[in-house]
């Protein structure tokens, strides 16, 4: 018989192990020596040592699955259970024990992992499906698209949610996208219908604007051509083609238009600008007859001049307020000198100027008088009374006499 310290060998050949609970046989061995029939059997034990020793690296080192690794790990006790082999089982199993619970306590950690990562996913879904149901009621269209593209990017690059949660949130995040998509076809439907409106109504500016290019009524015209314009503003754009096809059009026929007029108006600021040295020579050549000492001469010289005047024609608008005016000015002084001998000459004017002062002159001295007399009475209240009375009627007089003189005396 031979043994070791985890099992032996009868002389019937017949091989056990020792364990917790007992012996246990394993096998028999009839071809060779006990030492080798325990050898035998021990290099079955070494074979469960090396399997555990690379379930466990595997566990270690590699994503085994939690549920992949505990099936390994009960078949592997299941074999060193029932092992027909030599050595420390119990040993093997206390390994197997130690190495299932780390797979479990992977597995917990996992879970936590797992519910962790889940619930930023669906913290991140719902800010995404926030953000999306807020793009939806915006009207930046491009910019709005664009972002609504990136965040189906962001959505699929994070892990799912139970089928559930995540269907839920897909549905709003979606619902959110054609509710834009439904908002912006309707824009820019109502837009296209717009432009095509815009396009019409330009069409017809077009159309008028080049039936008035070859007109010569210049000051009508142009105002039409501004009409037009406003117009055009007011009709919105077109589609971009047609908009600048008919935008050239457009100033084409206005350009034909100014072009002839602004070759004949320079023509005649040319024109205007020689009349305005013509101008301002009589304008000279009037001022120089003030002041008026000889109403007469100086009246027929005016004449003269006016006439020159109005053959000369038109002057540039900015300039003639004040060439104008300086005529006008030396018009007014003749109107002024001609007032003043009119009234200089005129009878019933000096007639009426001699009465009044006649009368001014018999107030005063009938107040001298009066004054006199209070005095002498000795009513010096009245006698003061009467001097300011004095006063006014003086300076009436003092008036009445100067405008007489104006009269010749």
């Amino acid at each position: 018989m031979s043994s070791d310290p985890w099992g032996r060998v009868d002389e019937t050949g017949t091989v056990y192990v020792r364990t917790a609970e007992g012996e246990r046989e394993v096998g028999s061995w009839q071809a060779g020596s006990p030492a080798e029939a325990l050898a035998y059997f021990e290099r079955k034990y070494e074979g469960l040592v090396v399997e555990i020793g690379l379930l466990e690296r595997r566990v270690r080192t590699t994503d085994l699955s939690a549920k992949d690794a505990q099936a390994a790990v009960e078949h592997l006790r299941e074999q060193v259970r029932g092992a027909n082999a030599v050595g420390d089982l119990e040993a093997l199993d206390k390994r197997l024990e130690k190495l299932l619970s780390t797979v479990q306590e992977r597995q917990e950690v996992r879970k936590a992992e797992r519910a962790k990562q889940s619930e930023e996913s669906r913290k991140a879904k719902e800010e995404l499906v926030a953000e999306a149901e807020q793009l939806a009621e915006s009207e930046q269209w491009r910019v709005a698209g664009e972002r609504l593209r990136a965040l189906v990017d962001i959505w699929k690059g994070l892990p799912r949610l139970d089928r559930k949660s995540d269907d839920e949130l897909w549905h709003r995040f979606s619902h959110a996208r054609s509710a834009f998509s439904k908002r912006r076809k309707a824009h820019f439907a109502a837009l296209d219908a717009q432009r095509e409106d815009a396009r019409k109504v330009k069409e017809g500016l077009v159309a008028e604007a080049e039936s008035l290019s070859e007109s010569t009524e210049w000051g009508p015209t142009a105002a039409r051509y501004r009409d037009l314009m406003t117009r055009w503003k007011a009709a919105g754009r077109a589609q971009r083609e047609a908009e600048d096809e008919l935008w050239t059009r457009f100033r084409a026929a206005q350009d034909v238009f100014f072009s002839a007029r602004n070759e004949l108006f320079a023509e005649r600021d040319v024109e205007q600008g020689e009349n305005l040295k013509l101008k301002e020579a009589l304008a000279d050549e009037a001022e120089k007859l003030l002041p008026v000492k000889d109403l007469k001469a100086v009246r027929a010289a005016f004449r003269g001049i006016n006439e020159r005047w109005e053959a000369i024609g038109h002057v540039p608008r900015d300039a003639r307020p004040k060439v104008e005016g300086r005529l006008h000015a030396v018009e007014r002084a003749i109107q002024e000198a001609e007032e003043a001998e009119w009234r200089r000459t005129n009878p019933e004017a000096r007639a009426r100027a001699a009465g009044l002062t006649g009368q001014l002159q018999d107030a005063v001295d009938k107040l001298r008088a009066q004054i006199a007399q209070a005095e002498s009475a000795g009513n010096t209240a009245k006698a003061a009374k009467l001097r300011g009375e004095l006063e006014g009627r003086q300076a009436l007089l003092d008036q009445a006499l100067k405008g007489l003189e104006e009269f010749g005396g």
